[in-house]
This record gives C-alpha cells, structure tokens and sequence, in this order.
C-alpha cells in the first residue's frame, strides 16, 4: 500500500511538513507496512517557502532587508532542493521560492502605522537579488499579504532600474510618489534577470486600475482612507502611462487578470520583468513534482485548516485533488473545521472529508491540540479503510 500524503499548513498550528508527519504517525498504527510520501503543500501563500523547502530537502537563507517603512528587517527565503526537477529550464537552474509578504508584508507595519502613501516593495527587490547574486536563474515569488501599493517600484529599484521625477531626483518610497514619475531607465536592470525565469504565484484576477484594481479593493486593509484610495488609483495608472510611454509594447499589461496583485506587484513583475502569473497551487504541484508520486498509490490525503467554499477557487486540497483526479486516485482530506459549502470539493470528486477538533473549544485549545487531533483521527480513518477491506473482501 502506498498513501501520499500531501496537506497545506494549518495555520498559527502546524506547519505542512508537520500535518504530514502527523497524518503518517496516526496512519501507522493501523497500517505500519505501508509506504508513505509525504509532499508538504502551499497555495503561494503564507507557509510557500517552508513548505516548498522541506518538500524538496532544500535550504533557507536569511538576510537583511528594507522593509516597507523603510526600516531593517529579516527576511527569509528558501532555495529549493533537487526533488522535483525536470528535464526543462529549471532542471540545471538553482531554484529559489520568495514569498513578498517576507520583505514587504502587511504584518511587518504596526497598524497605526499603515500607510499605502509610503510603503514601498524595496525589500522583495533585495531578495530577488540576492537569490540572483547566489546563482538562482528560476525564481518563483508568491505574491500576497503585502503591506504595499507602490506597483512594485520598490522593487524595481532595488534591482536596479532608476525611476526619476521631473526635476531629475529618484522617486521617493511608496504608492503615492508614482504621481511624480517622469522617466524610466531599465538599462541598469540586474544582468542576471536575462537568463532568470521567473513564475508569480497569483491567486487574484484584479487589473491594475479601476474599481476592482489594486487601490480599491485591497487599500483599505493597508491602511487606505476612501480619498487615498482614489490617489493612488490614479498613482497606479500614472506609473502604467509612464511605463507604456517608455515601452509600448507594454501598454495593455495594466488590464491583465492578476497585475493588480500585491499593490501592483503583478503589473511590475509582468511589463518589466517578462514574468508569467499561474495560480499559486498549480506552481507549487509542479515545483514539488508531486504528479511523480502517483503512479501505484492507493491513497492521497491532503489537507488545510478550513475547507469551505473558498476551497475549490484555488486551495492546496483542490490542486492536490486534481492531481489525484488525473490518476485516478482516490483522495480524501483532513482538516481543522468545515466551513460552509465545504460539501462543493466532494462534487468534484474528494472522497471525504474528516475535521479533526473532538469536541466544541476555544480557538486557541485547538490551535493547541493539532498535532495529538489530527494523529487520532488519521488513524481512526485508516482503520475505517481497514475495516472496509474486510467487508468488501
């Protein structure tokens, strides 16, 4: 018997790397001979990095950053391992996973002091160099939780492109100074990025501008009043005039489903820097190569913390699924709590689906309690397998 095992993180609880050891350990006791992959899984977002490193037995690295206030952080990301390679680009290129949030999250700003007027995407930029200076040509950067509403002009910068205001002085920090662009000058852009493939794990389809751009639908939890929303909405379209003026053949880069991403952070990394945007589940499945793990499997069991109607837009367990489906692999799921229309990933073929809190508690109790909850309803669904074997055999 072969199970994969392939869950996203259970977030403030456990990582993916330990909902996969938990699920393996409950397992056990009910089928200790049998042979267990397990694939730690992410979405893109919070908890990529790790999962993706320890899914690939790769390494991190941590250095110093600007963060979106301008002030020192450290910022983590990881530099992926040889598990997961193909016979393409990737195969004989280091491979990097950098989440934005590390540098340039909404979580590294006070609440006081969030302010989309002045944060800037500087330190995303510094990672992705950094990866560059360590001899990665393959990086994949996940996109959300940023503090940001600059279009990825910090971000730029750090990589070297010169952005200039009329006067002839480089543009200040933040999403309101893209008001004040006059001129771009990518001829400094860092070399490495010509021969660097880059894949943005975005899970939005926001353009840029408008009312359903970057500005108004993610400002406000940046710490936008409704007037700066509509200033750095018409910040954001200045920089993609600007950007269009310098070079045409970007013009309508602005419209694209997912360039208002991460403040804008998509448009940048699309128009500039020549990346492709793929929803966050379907880079990971690839990266980890977890389609590899399928042939002769019994079982896939995957996972998160919720799974509800959000979950089948996009989530770990329905990439996991589909995965699954291609195989033809039954596949159920394990997760904290159902929330509504969680049924609606059953109509698309998961088995079944097991939350794994015993009793009504507090948040925090079953935060607390992951690890022992999740090994006992592991194997108490592996010993419902084995009791259906016997019935049916």
């Amino acid at each position: 018997m072969k199970i994969v095992i392939a869950p996203d993180s259970f977030k403030e609880s456990l990582s993916a790397l330990d909902v996969a050891c938990a699920i393996e350990t409950g397992f056990k006791q009910v089928f200790p001979d049998a042979e267990y992959i397990k694939v730690p899984m992410a979405d893109g977002g919070e908890g990529t990095v790790n999962a993706m490193v320890d899914a690939t037995a790769g390494s991190r690295r941590t250095i110093e950053v600007t963060g979106p206030l301008g002030n020192k952080v450290m910022a983590t990301y990881g530099i992926l391992g040889s598990a997961g390679q193909h016979n393409n680009h990737s195969a004989t290129s280091k491979r990097a996973i950098i989440e934005m949030a590390a540098a340039s999250g909404l979580h590294l700003v006070p609440m006081e002091n969030r302010n989309p007027y002045i944060t800037t995407s500087f330190g995303t930029g510094e990672l992705i160099a950094d990866a560059l200076n360590s001899g990665v040509r393959h990086i994949i950067l996940g996109l959300g939780g940023s503090a940001t509403n600059d279009g990825g002009a910090g971000m730029l910068q750090a990589l070297g492109v010169v952005l200039k205001d009329r006067f002839g002085q480089t543009l200040a920090p933040g999403g309101a100074a893209l008001m004040q662009l006059a001129s771009i000058d990518i001829s400094g852009l860092h070399p490495a990025l010509a021969e660097c493939q880059i894949e943005v794990a975005c899970d939005v389809d926001n353009p840029l501008c408008g009312e359903r751009g970057a500005s108004h639908v993610f400002g406000r939890q940046k710490g936008a009043s409704p007037a700066m929303v509509d200033k750095l909405d018409n910040a954001l379209a200045s920089f993609a005039a600007i950007v269009s003026h310098h070079f045409p053949q970007t013009a309508d880069m602005s419209t694209l489903a997912g360039a208002g991403a991460a403040g804008g952070m998509g448009y940048a990394m699309v128009s500039l820097l020549g990346a492709s945007l793929t929803p966050g589940v379907q880079l990971v499945t690839t990266a980890v190569a977890l389609a590899s793990h399928m042939p002769g499997a019994t079982l896939v069991i995957t996972g998160e913390g919720r799974i509800d109607a959000q979950t089948v837009s996009g989530k770990t367990p329905m990439g996991v699924l589909n995965v699954a489906n291609d195989y033809q692999v039954p596949c159920i799921a394990l997760c904290g709590c159902l929330g509504v229309d969680a049924d609606k990933i059953k109509a698309l073929g998961m088995q079944a689906i097991f939350p794994i809190v015993p009793a009504s508690v507090s948040l925090e109790q079953a935060l607390a309690t992951g690890t022992s909850n999740l090994i006992r309803t592991a194997a108490n669904v592996a010993a419902l397998l084995k009791l259906g074997a016997r019935v049916n055999g």
